[in-house]
C-alpha cells in the first residue's frame, strides 16, 4: 500500500504543524521550569480551596443571595520539601505529558510529509504518549491534592484555625486525561492496522 506524497500546499500545512508542535513542547519544557522557581523558591505561591469563606462584600449586592470565596492563594514563608515536590508535580507531569504529545504530532507530520506514516515505531510512540496522558494528567491531580493536604497538616499545627476554611483534604478529579489517552490508544492502534495492511500489501506485490 503506497501512500502518495502529499502536495505543495499539504506539505507546508504539515510543516506548519509540526513546527507549532515542537513550539508547544518547548514552551511546556519552560513552563516546567518557572513552576520549579516557583515550587522550590523562597517564597511559592499556592492557590488553596476554601470552604465556608463568605465573601462579605457581595451579600449585600442586589441579586445575590449568598457569597462565598471557592480559593485562595498563600504566598507562604517556608514550606517541607515533600509539599514543595507534590505542588511541583501537579504542574510538571501534566506538562510532561503536553512535550510527549507535541513531540508524536511532530514525528507524525513529519511522517506524513515524507508518505511514510504506518511503521512500528509510530504506533509505539503514540502508544506511549497515551500513557502519559493518561498517568500525567490523573496523577498530576492526585499529587496536587496531597500536596495540599500536607501543607494544612503543616500550617494547622501551629493555627489550628486555619481548618475553619481549608479543607484538610479534597480531590476535584477531571477525567478528561483518561478520555484524550484512551483516544490516543485508539489511534495507536489504527496505526498499528494501517501497518499490517500496509505490509501484507507490500507482500502480495
Amino acid at each position: 500500500m503506497t501512500i502518495p506524497r502529499p502536495s505543495r500546499g499539504d506539505g507546508f500545512a504539515l510543516g506548519l504543524i509540526a513546527t507549532g508542535s515542537i513550539s508547544i513542547a518547548v514552551a511546556a519544557a519552560v513552563s516546567i521550569v518557572m513552576n520549579a522557581i516557583d515550587r522550590f523558591g523562597a517564597e511559592p505561591v499556592v492557590r488553596m480551596p476554601l470552604h465556608d469563606a463568605p465573601a462579605s462584600a457581595y451579600v449585600d449586592v442586589a441579586g445575590i443571595a449568598d457569597a462565598e470565596y471557592s480559593s485562595v492563594l498563600l504566598t507562604l514563608d517556608e514550606a517541607s520539601q515533600g509539599v514543595r515536590w507534590l505542588l511541583f508535580l501537579e504542574g510538571a507531569l501534566p506538562a510532561l505529558a503536553t512535550i510527549g504529545v507535541c513531540l508524536v504530532a511532530w514525528w507524525l507530520g513529519i511522517s506524513l510529509i515524507r508518505a511514510r506514516p504506518f511503521h512500528r515505531s509510530m504506533t509505539w510512540a503514540i502508544g506511549a504518549a497515551a500513557i502519559l496522558v493518561m498517568l500525567g494528567g490523573m496523577l498530576g491531580q492526585v499529587f496536587g491534592a496531597f500536596g495540599r493536604a500536607v501543607l494544612v497538616d503543616e500550617l494547622a499545627a501551629s493555627t489550628p484555625e486555619v481548618l475553619d476554611t481549608l479543607w484538610t483534604f479534597l480531590a476535584e478529579l477531571d477525567l478528561a486525561p483518561l478520555g484524550w489517552g484512551l483516544a490516543l490508544a485508539l489511534i495507536a492502534g489504527a496505526f498499528d492496522i494501517g501497518r499490517r495492511m500496509q505490509r501484507e500489501t507490500e507482500g502480495l506485490v
